[in-house]
């Protein structure tokens, strides 16, 4: 469901800017086979993301209990799932650099990329719907009200909308930042390198989580981190900030 609606936003937002001429009918006829990477990839990092989740969910205290396989085959999904992601960026910048050379020296507007990449991702992720359903242990005949249920959680409609609390609002707004976050990552990508919104996208997963650890609305309960996570991110926003740090002197 968030594909369709990521789909159509994005697409919306190209229209527009083809109406404006700032998306030109060179950048729309690309070849497309980059784009069918790009979203072929995004699924298979939802696919083993959402597959990782499951088993870290079932492992969840495994730092403390006999389970070792659990966590190495976990730990593997996740890292096969961030793979996925990082491929994607190397990908999209190879798009951004070769697409200057046909467009005349012209920079491929970022909307074109993502309008085209999330288009081949809701494709794969609809032909994946077999294997997402048994992975969330939903049987192939009741996807269909499975889908309509979520739908009516997410515009907070019918009358078993239980655990639905702020939607559509919260809906709403959890798009919005995503799409904004989407687009800075690949605005980013575009004036700097695949390694450079790598990191920044690394850097926003453990702001994220110390935010979410915080006692705030619509959340349960904030939550202690660990002292394994803390020490984690301080060498990744260090690793981060030494990395821009030396970025000019490199371009030097």
């Amino acid at each position: 469901m968030c594909c369709l609606r990521y789909l159509a936003i994005y697409f919306s937002v190209l229209h527009m800017r083809y109406c404006s001429v700032i998306a030109t009918d060179e950048m729309l006829a690309l070849p497309k086979s980059p784009f069918i990477i790009i979203g072929f990839s995004e699924a298979l990092g939802v696919v083993s993301g959402m597959y990782s989740g499951d088993i870290f969910g079932m492992a969840a205290g495994f730092l403390y209990s006999p389970l070792g396989e659990k966590l190495v085959y976990e730990q593997t999904c996740w890292m096969l799932s961030s793979s996925f992601w990082r491929g994607i960026g190397s990908c999209k910048e190879s798009v951004l650099l070769d697409a200057t050379p046909r467009l005349k020296g012209k920079l491929l507007d970022i909307f074109v990329v993502n309008s085209f990449g999330s288009g081949f991702q809701a494709l794969f992720v609809l032909l994946f719907l077999p294997l997402l359903s048994n992975l969330k242990g939903i049987p192939l005949t009741e996807l269909p009200s499975y889908l309509k249920s979520g739908a009516a959680c997410f515009f907070n409609v019918g009358t078993n909308t239980t655990g639905c609390d702020g939607a559509p609002i919260l809906s709403l707004l959890y798009i919005i930042v995503n799409i904004v976050f989407n687009i800075s990552v690949l605005n980013l990508l575009k004036y700097s390198s695949a390694i450079v919104s790598s990191l920044a996208v690394m850097s926003s997963v453990p702001i994220s989580i110390y935010i979410l650890s915080l006692p705030l609305s619509y959340l349960p309960e904030g939550a202690i981190l660990s002292p394994y996570f803390v020490l984690g991110s301080v060498i990744l926003m260090v690793g981060l900030v030494l990395y821009n740090i030396s970025w000019p002197l490199k371009q030097d």
